[in-house]
């Protein structure tokens, strides 16, 4: 029998894929675009593991934002679906 895999309370400082995205809050789609497009840090490999610093997410999720990113907690799309009903 294999033993459950701990649940973790806190982020792991090195991040798969999936959990770098989820971190962000995005897909892996989206969050693989990031990389491409040098928004988000590019992977390293340990051993043949691909990972992805927390911290250089933290600092790259920060540089996201800046005046012209800042939302203003109006989505035009939803306005106008609310103006219809």
């Amino acid at each position: 029998m294999t033993a459950p895999k701990p649940t973790l309370n806190f982020a792991p400082l090195g991040m798969r894929l999936t959990h770098a995205a989820s971190y962000v809050g995005v897909s892996t789609g989206k969050f693989n675009g990031w990389v491409k497009d040098g928004r988000m840090p590019k992977p390293f490999k340990v051993d043949g593991i691909v990972l992805w610093d927390r911290n250089d997410i933290d600092i790259a999720f920060s540089e996201l934002r800046d005046e012209d990113n800042q939302y203003d907690g109006v989505d035009p799309e939803f306005t106008k679906l609310l103006e219809e009903i």
